[in-house]
């Protein structure tokens, strides 16, 4: 949620950070500004709306030459989405100019004080009462910005990544970060900083990430200063680390919607997760961040895995396979909900933390509340460097490549992917499985891209069948053991980006309530694989037509039964049953695309979602 872009140097700043805003707009917001010093004045501009708008605005009113800019795109949390309250935000005097991405919590109390000191406000937003809390730290005990900066956020109580300057001293950017993620890319005398790489990749692979608590002082003349902000402590030596990102990966490729090129990107990212781990014809994985910690794999109790949205569905589905293959507990907890109890973590449990981005705020606090409580705690993210991958005791990343749509495609296959991997390297040293099975298993997950590859043959199968429901009000969407999370992560993909209210449920719970919504205004999307509990899902779906509910069914190639009954079927490759949520996705993916499309939906920057959900 929200992007943070700033810029110093010998370019020009505006077309920099203006880019720079057209990358992170996968992150969600629903306004956007601008701020260019040009040597005398801030030239400020910003507006409710999308980057274009902010573009076409800009720059038929504004000279837009300087050297240092910087820019930002909000996702609302104080004050409505509006001009005012729109970022960047001037400090009283109009020396001092900040963007923030998070939530000052305790921003009312400080904005009291401040009024009855003389300061006044425009917007509704906690950003404004920072940076006049900064200029009122700054004026009243002779600081320079960067002590000021450090001072004024050990008055506040949340969450921030923050970027200011001040107009009387042009040659330096304070950045500073708490909870929300923030990069400072290094150039030949320039620095560029970002909520993340994309928007400098094309001018510098070298990047600084700073660590929760840290804030960095940015000067031309010097190089970057990283300071703890409790105790003012100096970093010696930050980690500058390169980049593997490039301009590529994070462009469209000839693809209407990056949503459509991620969905066909599947094949390779699974190749990529498990190339380097998985070994067939010597029946080996290798997993570093297993390998190093296996003791306390084959002697966890249970596993507890931590995520939200669709790294959710990705446990669900992780569930199911590792109590299979290890034969322990293993409990899926919403994040969000897990960090407001008072969970109990035993000695011996290990906490998964699953999180596309790295960085979303609800699964990063509950997994320290787990470290907090004595957890191992293992993360599974694609992001490298992100604050879960920091902050984990080990892990293991999913190398899908930047995920850009809001709605995750690649992120969820790759998860399932290295969760599969991680439930058979356990089974493996626990001895809960055999070497003909674990065997075929590999051989099996080797197959998946090339099968994945054939799901995407149903691309204008979905297309058709999107023409004919896409007017629908509601869809149901049904299935059974390892794809009743597929169904869950149907319903959402659908309702995410067409804004079409779905629902996903096991299919024999269909019985228990949902059965009184089916009639024939009802499309019901059943995964009905030949493995597993097929018989029992077609009785579920003779129960539906007997209603007169629609039925698209998910089918595995050559089926005819569920043919004969269905209105419309897709085919999926047959695979074993544990597998098979690796391509049942793949046509519900599709089929959630095209709708959106036809209904003329922003299918790559849904209302009112964000890619990283950086705030709670």
């Amino acid at each position: 949620m929200c992007g943070i872009v700033g810029y110093i140097g010998h370019r020009q700043a505006y077309p920099v950070v203006m880019k720079g805003l057209q990358r992170l707009e996968y992150r969600g917001y629903d306004s956007a500004g601008v701020a260019v010093y040009d040597g005398e004045s801030i030239q400020l501009f910003k507006t409710k709306g999308k980057v274009e708008d902010l573009k076409n605005k800009v720059e038929s009113s504004m000279n837009t030459a300087g050297n240092l800019g910087i820019g930002h795109t909000r996702w609302a949390t104080h004050g409505v989405p509006n001009d005012v309250n729109s970022h960047p935000h001037y400090s009283n005097s109009g020396d001092l100019v900040i963007i923030h991405n998070g939530i000052i919590e305790n921003y009312d109390a400080i904005k009291k004080e401040l009024t009855k000191r003389g300061f006044t406000f425009e917007s509704d937003t906690d950003t404004e009462v920072l940076v006049n809390l900064i200029e009122d730290v700054q004026i009243n005990q002779g600081l320079k910005l960067g002590k000021a900066v450090q001072v004024a956020l050990n008055q506040t109580v949340g969450a921030y990544a923050i970027a200011v300057f001040d107009k009387k001293k042009p040659n330096e950017i304070v950045v500073a970060r708490l909870g929300s993620p923030l990069a400072i890319g290094i150039g030949e005398g320039e620095f560029f900083i970002a909520s993340d790489a994309s928007p400098f990749i094309e001018y510098t692979t070298n990047a600084l990430y700073l660590e929760d608590g840290e804030m960095a002082i940015v000067r031309l003349d010097k190089k970057i200063k990283v300071f703890s902000i409790k105790d003012d402590a100096l970093i010696t030596a930050p980690y500058i680390q390169e980049l593997k990102l490039n301009l590529e990966q994070i462009e469209k490729g000839g693809y209407e919607h990056f949503m459509l090129k991620e969905i066909y990107e599947q094949p390779q990212a699974i190749r990529d997760t498990f190339r380097g781990r998985m070994r067939v014809k010597e029946g080996i994985i290798k997993m570093a961040g297993v390998d190093d910690h296996i003791d306390k794999f084959i002697n966890a109790k249970r596993l507890v895995i931590l995520a939200c949205g669709t790294s959710w569905h990705a446990g669900l589905v992780a569930e199911y396979i590792i109590e299979e293959l290890v034969r322990i507990p293993v409990e899926v907890e919403y994040a969000s909900e897990f960090r407001y109890r008072n969970p109990v973590i035993e000695k011996g449990d290990i906490v998964i933390a699953i999180s596309q981005s790295g960085e979303t705020a609800d699964t990063m606090a509950a997994m320290k509340l787990a470290k907090e409580q004595g957890a191992f705690v293992f993360g599974v993210c694609n992001v490298v460097g992100s604050s879960i991958s920091r902050e984990a005791h080990a892990g293991a990343y999913t190398h899908a490549g930047p995920e850009i749509g809001v709605a995750s495609t690649k992120a969820f296959t790759t998860q399932i992917t290295v969760l599969t991997l991680l439930g058979l390297k356990i089974a493996k040293a626990k001895g809960k499985i055999s070497t003909s099975d674990f065997h075929m298993h590999l051989e099996e997950l080797n197959l998946v891209p090339q099968k994945v590859e054939e799901a995407l043959q149903s691309n204008e199968q979905a297309k058709k069948i999107a023409e004919v429901y896409k007017d629908a009000a509601n869809f149901l969407y049904l299935g059974r053991g390892f794809n009743f999370p597929v169904a869950l992560e149907g319903a959402l993909k659908l309702k995410e980006i067409s804004y079409i209210h779905a629902e996903g449920y096991p299919a024999a719970e269909m019985k228990h309530g949902p059965i009184a919504l089916i009639d024939e205004q009802m499309p019901v999307v059943v995964i009905a694989t030949r493995r597993g509990h097929y018989d029992k899902i077609v009785s579920n779906i003779q129960e539906i037509k007997s209603r007169k509910g629609k039925i698209i069914g998910i089918v595995t190639k050559g089926d005819v039964t569920v043919r004969d009954l269905a209105d419309y079927v897709i085919e999926v490759p047959e695979i074993m049953d544990s597998m098979s949520p690796l391509l049942t996705t793949i046509p519900l993916q599709l089929l959630s695309y095209h709708i959106a499309v036809m209904l003329n939906k922003n299918v790559d920057q849904p209302r009112n979602l964000a890619k990283s959900v950086t705030v709670e």
